[in-house]
């Protein structure tokens, strides 16, 4: 059993102010263009504000990728597109400038930061800023054994927690979550299924990168393999962790919490932070408030946990890379909602008519007496 006190999440994580959500709706109520006609638009700039507490909602202008990589000994069933341990080789192409999110943030200018956790490769393999965080060589193969020891589950736990000061600390104010992993969303899978109470059917996606129906089917029977273990330890979150997760996954967990209690926003991209973010709302139930679904990436997994969450994606194009790449297309769309909620000028205020003094008033009154008087039948 985790010697972690994780009630302390549901004590400090408060939700984003409402006093001031209400404020910037009266602020929008005011603009020249009539509330509704942004459409989700309004309803992102009020929620900036609330999480900010500030009216007029102040712009983004330190967003931030964190991706979080790690290899999972499930991918030995031949459960991913991509051979098993080969996570490394992603990172590299992330760093180097070779991937979607790579490209994207380079035009977008949003630095990328990636955390090794449990990349399958020697830890001299990338710069000490990726790697001080590891906590192992690869997770287990969750179908027949734990993915952690707990020891080892509530060290990347934590590093998330950590990652998550450092950030806050840097002055960025929004992340963009994603992981870099090989196994990852089968893992995700064995998650949301054992939360939501499903069947392994109803959350086995295709992957990042298209699995063929064989594969599909093994990834399917790998999932309920791990569900059989996972649902033993439901009710504690870091032994979940350790059983069926991975310390990736272990870490964007702490990440998201602790981004919640620092109040910095974060946007979720694909099935693996969807997971995440499942637990972590079984921890603290406020928590989901910080955050923003990203995209919807055509896994059944992310759908399930978005709408155990009741959190709607902000886009639609079925980008399944991971890595961040779908979330980070949204940026543009929160940075803009932002900008028009500040932005936007008030409707000019009518001017009000001045009171007349009370002698007119009363000089007015009489002549209009008069004149009725006039108008009145005389006697003979």
């Amino acid at each position: 059993m985790s010697s972690l006190n994780l009630d302390d999440f549901t004590d400090l994580i408060e939700r984003p102010d409402g006093g001031v959500r209400r404020d910037a709706e009266a602020r929008r109520e005011r603009q020249v263009v009539p509330p509704g006609s942004l459409g989700r638009l309004d309803d992102l700039g009020e929620w900036l504000a609330a999480a900010q507490g500030s009216v007029p909602v102040r712009p983004v202008v330190r967003p931030r990728v964190v991706l979080f990589a790690g290899d999972h000994g499930i991918a030995a069933l031949g459960v991913s597109a991509r051979a098993a341990g080969s996570a490394a080789e992603l990172v590299r192409d992330v760093l180097e400038g070779g991937r979607p999110v790579s490209v994207l943030a380079r035009r977008l200018d949003v630095p990328v930061r990636i955390v090794d956790m449990a990349l399958d490769c020697e830890p001299d393999a990338f710069p000490e800023d990726v790697v001080r965080h590891r906590v192992r060589r690869g997770s287990g193969r969750i179908d027949i054994e734990d993915a952690l020891t707990t020891e080892e589950a509530e060290a990347a736990f934590l590093a998330g927690v950590a990652v998550a000061d450092e950030e806050a600390d840097s002055g960025t104010d929004l992340v963009v979550l994603g992981d870099v992993s090989v196994g990852g969303t089968t893992v995700a899978g064995v998650l949301v299924a054992a939360l939501c109470g499903t069947d392994a059917s109803v959350v086995t996606g295709r992957g990042g990168e298209a699995i063929d129906d064989l594969a599909w089917m093994r990834k399917c029977a790998a999932i309920r393999d791990a569900l059989r273990r996972a649902r033993p330890v439901l009710g504690d979150q870091v032994q979940l962790l350790a059983t069926v997760g991975g310390a990736d996954l272990a870490a964007m967990t702490g990440f998201l919490l602790q981004c919640a209690v620092r109040k910095l926003p974060v946007v979720l991209d694909g099935v693996v932070a969807a997971a995440c973010a499942l637990v972590g709302q079984r921890i603290a139930f406020r928590a989901p408030d910080w955050w923003l679904a990203g995209q919807s990436s055509g896994e059944p997994g992310q759908a399930k946990a978005l709408d155990r969450m009741a959190l709607e994606p902000l886009l639609d194009q079925g980008v399944t890379v991971g890595e961040g790449a779908g979330a980070l297309l949204a940026l543009p769309l929160v940075q803009a909602a932002a900008a028009l909620a500040a932005e936007l000028p008030e409707k000019p205020q009518e001017p009000e008519k001045p009171e007349e003094p009370e002698e007119i008033q009363e000089a007015e009154e009489t002549q209009e007496a008069g004149q009725a008087g006039e108008g009145a039948p005389g006697r003979e």
